[in-house]
């Protein structure tokens, strides 16, 4: 997909003159003109730039004029993340145009591919070689560089993070060199590129292990709380490959998935007709009038659960189809997501205190915090993992070292846009517990300000010491720096002075178009000396772009506007549409309730 190159007479003189200055058969493929948002919409930003390079060469020239412009990089894929993490005033890199399949190895199983191939792509490419991705997390939408990027995982004991399938990498440093990394290969920069956060560099090829192509037959059932707790340390996790659980507080029963290969015919699940359009539109407008009657929370997670999924214990629901959907599911409306990581034996200590502070027992929880009041959505995800087979091991890798680990996650969703009454609350109270019981941040996922640079120090120690060495070397001024790096893993500047390149936040504000959430927006590089030579005083131009900006441009901001008028409108659903995970289509609409 080409875009409407940037032209001199609308650039600064000192852009126009640096271009010159670089190969003019190299293309620098930019719109002025891209309101970037996440999936959920909870944030949006305006780049000075949206960059959608090619080729290699073009990605090295990127780089070589950002540095000599002393502009931040940052890339984005789908936008999954609903953090502030890819929000940027400065220059937006996408590589959606960056995803070839570039060699397969048959007897080692591997595919190299451009960092921008989207998962499903990848496991469209794999299948015609008859192999498949081990593993997926609910959807396949992200970029293969963006899921490794954040410790994106599935759920089975007997796999790890998707970066644990990661070979070697291939990655455009702030020189613009490319420097080829692995366990062999570079592996100070290997492990702190496989979960970078953006941070190092623009990961530009990897080289991915995969397994043969099969089928899973997945069985889901519903269960008192008290048989998932019974079962924790017995078969639970073990008794097929693949399995989740989704907890739901109010009701005191579970949702088990499980799954295993198998050489089945395949098999549709049985047909619901509320879990096409009735049952979506049912939630969704459920949800949006507990926004002003909270306690109806637990009639519907009663009601909606009860309609789809059966109000009696035993109910169950089976099909089999592809490793490659079998594993997706589909995550409905626009949501926040607090997801920990922790030992998996703390499992049943941590539901139970959650589930009995949420039934207004706060003495019983022991979480300091008063649930009065208080309700919130469900059900809760409950998935696993297993690293400690993983070699080499990522230095910024949150799970744990010496046995399974356990991924609770506190969805709340955002009905027609807006955020529900129980956010700050819940996720403090949520991550007070999770803190005390050992636990670690997902990185990709809306954890409070509580969690900053020394709380994160104290987790990781000498492996996040460590990853800060190899991104201070490789990135040194800061080119891939911004404001939730600083926030985060960076220490604080009257111990790490600002870098030169390092962009940080001015202002956030509520965005006025669609879908509601947070303008965001940040001061351009070389804020710190006032910006000499560049075309304003350095202050970022990204504020006043939004007021200027036509409403329906920034409700359709992941188009470039040069592009729309010539995408068909499937293409546009496509990329506008309301769900995001794997739909499947019936004749009351899109089959969003299938599976959880």
């Amino acid at each position: 997909m080409d875009l409407t190159p940037v032209s001199p007479v609308s650039m600064a003189s000192r852009m126009a003159i640096e271009l010159e200055k670089l190969d003019t058969t190299v293309p620098f493929r930019a719109s002025q003109t891209y309101i970037h948002h996440t999936w959920a919409r909870t944030f949006h930003s305006r780049p000075e730039l949206y960059i959608r390079p090619q080729t290699l060469p073009e990605i090295q020239k990127i780089v070589t004029l950002a540095r000599r412009m002393r502009r931040r990089i940052v890339v984005v894929g789908c936008a999954h993340s609903p953090s502030d993490l890819t929000c940027t005033s400065a220059w937006m890199v996408n590589l959606d145009d960056f995803a070839s399949v570039l060699k397969v190895d048959k007897s080692k199983k591997t595919l190299l591919v451009q960092a921008g191939m989207r998962l499903h792509n990848l496991n469209l490419s794999a299948k015609k070689h008859g192999l498949t991705m081990r593993n997926l997390g609910s959807i396949d939408e992200q970029s293969i560089a963006g899921a490794i990027a954040t410790a994106t995982h599935g759920s089975s004991t007997r796999h790890g993070l998707l970066a644990q399938s990661v070979k070697s990498l291939r990655i455009v440093m702030a020189n613009g060199q490319s420097v080829k990394c692995s366990k062999e290969q570079n592996e100070e920069i290997f492990r702190a590129a496989l979960v970078s956060l953006g941070a190092l560099g623009i990961v530009v090829e990897v080289e991915f292990e995969m397994i043969d192509a099969s089928d899973i037959e997945w069985v889901q059932t519903i269960l008192p709380t008290s048989t998932v707790l019974r079962d924790w340390e017995q078969d639970l996790w073990t008794q097929k490959e693949y399995t989740r659980v989704w907890w739901m507080p109010y009701m005191k029963r579970a949702i088990v998935w499980r799954a295993e290969k198998t050489t089945k015919p395949p098999r549709a699940p049985a047909y619901n007709w509320y879990g096409g359009g009735v049952g979506y539109h049912t939630y969704h407008i459920l949800l949006w009038a507990s926004q002003y009657v909270p306690r109806l929370l637990p009639w519907v997670e009663w009601f909606v659960f009860g309609m789809q999924y059966g109000f009696k214990d035993g109910f169950t629901i089976s099909a089999v189809e592809e490793l490659r959907t079998g594993l997706l599911m589909n995550c409905l409306y626009s949501q926040f997501v607090n997801e920990w990581a922790l030992p998996l034996h703390k499992g049943p200590e941590a539901l139970t205190r959650l589930t009995d502070w949420l039934h207004g027992d706060q003495e019983g929880s022991g979480i300091p915090f008063s649930p009065k009041g208080l309700w919130v959505h469900s059900p809760i995800e409950v998935r696993v993992s297993d690293t400690t087979s993983a070699d080499p091991r990522p230095y910024l890798d949150n799970t744990v070292k010496d046995g399974p680990t356990l991924y609770l996650n506190a969805t709340l969703y955002r009905p027609y846009g807006q955020d529900p009454p129980c956010l700050a609350r819940y996720y403090e109270a949520f991550e007070w517990l999770m803190r005390e019981m050992g636990g670690r941040p997902h990185w990709a996922k809306n954890f409070t300000s509580q969690i900053s640079y020394e709380v994160l120090d104290s987790m990781y120690g000498d492996d996040l010491q460590a990853y800060l060495r190899i991104r201070n070397e490789v990135d040194p001024e800061g080119m891939f720096v911004g404001e939730w790096h600083r926030r985060t893993i960076l220490p604080p500047k009257s111990v790490f002075p600002a870098l030169a390149l390092e962009e940080k936040e001015v202002i956030r504000r509520p965005h006025t178009g669609g879908g509601g959430g947070i303008d965001w927006v940040g001061e351009q590089a070389r804020w710190w000396d006032g910006g000499i030579d560049m075309s304003s005083s350095g202050r970022s131009e990204s504020e006043e772009s939004f007021d200027l900006m036509h409403g329906a441009e920034a409700e359709a901001s992941v188009l470039l506007e040069s592009l729309r008028e010539d995408m068909e409108d499937e293409e546009m659903e496509g990329l506008l549409g309301r769900t995001h995970g794997n739909p499947v289509e019936g004749w009351s609409g899109t089959n969003v309730f299938d599976k959880m």
